[in-house]
């Protein structure tokens, strides 16, 4: 079940809600919600709801035992078994096949396991659970079922944000009152619902369409069609991602919980240090705080510091999947990171519309690393880009496409900035400066109108083709 489905729009989402609204205590909602998550999770995949729980005991356990124990080795020692059995398992499920494939052909019964959902988004939580926990930045909870509600949450559990533990506790299991964000919640849900269905979508197929094939195809492609390739999936993987979010946070804020934002429309950035700070924001805090400031940081020497972040970013690549693509795409990423540090950093501070540019271009090529696991289409396409193989620049194919698609793209490109939003405040606040009439106006088109309109928008967008899982879900 995905947040953009059918099922979940009109069946699953509206029980949910009314179960929680009917529990009179907060300890009956958390119930009600703990039960919602595991059955939005068990939809995928059953089996798997065993293995969420069974890491949920593990790190409860080594929790428990960290705040018991009356040594720091014994700290130590609990807290190395839960980031060892976390990560194990991770590496099991994840990576068991890629390293398999560095020492000969991957044996049939590793090839054949399958990805749990969220897993990667899940493990990191809960590490964040019990390194706080360690550091005492939390107290152990008593409670198995508080730690499960925690790490299944249905709202964020698939692919984010990586809520830390410390960050949502009190709210989420003090006292709160859903009703106060329940219309923002809306609004930000359907919100992520238009970008996905009307947006991400629609660009994800014009990717497919003109992306598909092997290394024969993509020499062949025009170097418009394979820049037009690779700048739809540039649009489609922010607005699906940047969707999901959207709708995390709506689903959330409608029961008076407060995730963390997880973009900040990166493409507008001017340096790629300023992109991974704007890009996924919660994953690059995670790797930030629990492994590049432990390794030492800023701390070190600069042959250190590019070690750290040498470790950093090449674990950032395989986080994102067991392929060495995903080991190149976060290599690609440490080059640039290191460069504008020595030198190049001071100098795009100079180059205001450049800096965009050279952004931009990165990005977009680095996209490409992103999209494709075989390495020999990753070439195929840079060569096609650079008209490498005697490219025509364009053919009748791709400007057909391109004029077809030309609106889409349009809405597409100004939905990665912040202009929609800034015309909104604009408004809301010309609106509220009026009072009255106007402002009364306002609040009924802003929180009930829009929202109607994405929802049923999407829903027509939805008929016939409900099933479209976010990108992510595959990490």
């Amino acid at each position: 079940m995905v947040f953009s489905s059918l099922i979940f729009l009109y069946a699953f989402l509206p029980l949910s809600l009314a179960a929680y609204a009917l529990c009179r205590s907060q300890k009956a909602k958390n119930a009600s919600l703990l039960i919602s998550s595991l059955i939005f999770y068990a939809w995928g995949g059953p089996v798997y709801v065993l293995l969420l729980m069974l890491m949920c005991m593990a790190d409860w356990i080594c929790a428990l035992g960290i705040e018991r124990a009356g040594t720091k080795g014994g700290k130590k020692g609990w807290l190395a078994a839960a980031i060892v059995f976390d990560l194990a398992l991770l590496g099991f499920f994840k990576y068991a096949g890629f390293f398999c494939s560095l020492f000969g052909p991957v044996p049939e019964k590793i090839a054949a396991i399958a990805l749990p959902i969220g897993i990667s988004f899940y493990t990191f939580q809960l590490m964040t659970y019990v390194i706080d926990v360690y550091h005492g930045r939390a107290a152990a909870q008593k409670s198995y079922w508080r730690v499960l509600l925690y790490a299944s949450l249905f709202h964020q559990c698939i692919a984010g944000p990586i809520v830390r533990y410390n960050s949502i506790a009190d709210e989420l299991y003090g006292s709160r009152s859903g009703t106060g964000g329940l219309l923002p919640g809306i609004r930000r849900f359907t919100t992520g619902l238009a970008k996905k269905t009307l947006l991400a979508n629609p660009c994800g197929a014009l990717a497919e369409a003109l992306l598909k094939g092997g290394t024969a195809e993509l020499q062949s492609l025009s170097v418009l069609g394979a820049w037009l390739g690779i700048l739809a999936f540039t649009l489609q993987i922010y607005l699906d991602f940047s969707a999901y979010s959207d709708m995390a946070i709506g689903l959330g804020r409608m029961l008076g919980l407060h995730y963390p934002e997880n973009f900040d429309y990166p493409y507008t950035s001017r340096s790629v240090t300023e992109f991974w700070r704007r890009w996924h924001m919660t994953l690059s805090r995670f790797f930030r705080d629990y492994l590049y400031i432990p390794l030492g940081g800023n701390r070190c020497g600069p042959a250190r510091r590019f070690f750290n972040l040498l470790v950093v970013w090449t674990l950032t690549g395989l986080w994102h999947g067991a392929s060495w693509n995903f080991v190149l795409w976060g290599l690609y990423y440490f080059v640039f990171l290191i460069l504008e540090r020595l030198f190049l950093g001071r100098v795009l501070e100079k180059l205001h519309v450049l800096s965009r540019i050279y952004l931009l271009l990165a990005v977009v090529i680095g996209w490409v690393l992103f999209y494709f696991t075989d390495l020999s289409c990753v070439l195929a396409l840079l060569g096609s880009m650079a008209g490498r193989f005697g490219n025509a620049l364009t053919d009748f194919y791709t400007v057909t496409t391109l004029k077809n698609h030309m609106f889409l793209l349009l809405a597409a490109a100004v939905a990665c900035t912040p202009l929609v939003r800034f015309v909104t405040e604009k408004l809301n606040a010309r609106a509220n400066a009026r009072g009255g009439f106007a402002a009364g106006a306002w609040e009924i088109w802003h929180s009930c109108a829009v929202p109607i309109a994405l929802l049923l928008l999407a829903t027509c967008s939805l008929v016939g083709d409900s099933y479209n899982p976010f990108i992510y879900f595959r990490f």
